[in-house]
């Protein structure tokens, strides 16, 4: 059922836009193919962004919590979860986006292994109305006209290291996604001076301090940016490079969205400021602007600006 319901569709998906596409080079198609997949996910991704940024936003009324919380944990965990409920985030917001872009990454694994194995998999594992169209009949009948290369220069069906040595074109496409992994992950992070590295954390609690469990879990956070980007590498550097173009691909477009939503949502903020208006989430909950440090200087700029034409205007008049 996963090879129906999953690689099948996926594959043939990469399959129509290999054949359709001038050259018929597939290391551009598993690109084009990366960008549509990135593009359909994209309700998703913003929906999962905006969770990450209200929660970015809301970290100095957590801090606030926590003072008046006074170390009743029990007492701290209902007030953010309500201030959670009131905001609109869902703490488990993430996960779908999470699972969707595995089951993609699973199906279009299965799949390539089938061609790298076998070239003839390309023809054979298409759809029948797929396995019509010109080039794919040209194909059939000249397997070797099947060109798996990124336009030439990386053999896309060989592993960074394997059992030949150490393929360089490869090893660099697997250096580039777990950096443009790592640039993703750090997008996300949010700016706290103040915070203090889980070594620390864990150090302190060793002194017999207790550890506040949501500091705990915002310095894992911080962590896992460098942590992630280590596991892509050692995951994908056994791997045909066409998983790690793949993975490098979804990454830079990744980044470009994270870039776009988190300016978009910033834009509106400064225009709440500006226009005296509370900031709506997707579930209709308001974001107080005031409550961001950027907010409050625009604020305060604004009511400056406001009391000197207002003192100007009294004295023009006496």
């Amino acid at each position: 059922m996963f090879t129906d319901f999953v690689v099948q569709p996926i594959f043939n998906l990469l399959v129509l836009i290999y054949a359709l596409i001038p050259g018929h080079n597939f290391g551009l198609a598993i690109i084009l193919f990366t960008i549509v997949i990135r593009l359909l996910m994209w309700p998703l991704v913003k929906k999962q962004l905006r969770q990450t940024k209200i929660t970015r936003q809301l970290q100095p009324e957590l801090k606030r919590i926590k003072k008046e919380a006074k170390g009743d944990r029990q007492r701290e965990g209902q007030m953010m979860m309500e201030l959670y409920k009131e905001r609109g985030v869902n703490p488990f917001g993430a996960f779908p986006t999470l699972i969707v872009q595995m089951i993609v990454l699973i199906g279009l694994y299965m799949g390539l292994i089938k061609v790298i194995k076998d070239p003839n998999q390309i023809v054979q594992f298409a759809y029948g109305p797929l396995q019509n169209l010109p080039w794919m009949q040209h194909l059939a009948e000249n397997i070797k006209a099947f060109d798996n290369s990124l336009f030439g220069v990386i053999d896309l069906s060989r592993a960074a290291l394997n059992a030949q040595g150490t393929y360089i074109p490869a090893l660099i496409l697997v250096v580039l996604s777990a950096g443009i992994q790592f640039l993703t992950s750090r997008q996300l992070m949010p700016a706290d001076k103040e915070a203090r590295k889980l070594r620390h954390i864990l150090k302190a609690a060793g002194d017999g301090k207790q550890a506040d469990q949501a500091e705990v879990s915002a310095a894992v956070g911080r962590s896992m940016q460098y942590i992630i980007p280590f596991m892509v590498f050692f995951f994908t550097i056994n791997l045909a490079a066409a998983l790690s173009l793949y993975w490098f691909t979804g990454g830079v477009v990744a980044y470009f969205q994270q870039k776009k939503a988190l300016e978009d949502d910033a834009e509106q903020l400064v225009e709440a400021a500006e226009s005296d208006k509370p900031l709506k989430t997707e579930r209709g909950s308001k974001i107080s602007y005031s409550s961001t440090p950027e907010a409050e200087i625009v604020t305060t700029t604004t009511k400056q600006t406001h009391t000197k034409s207002s003192k100007k205007s009294k004295k023009k008049r006496r």
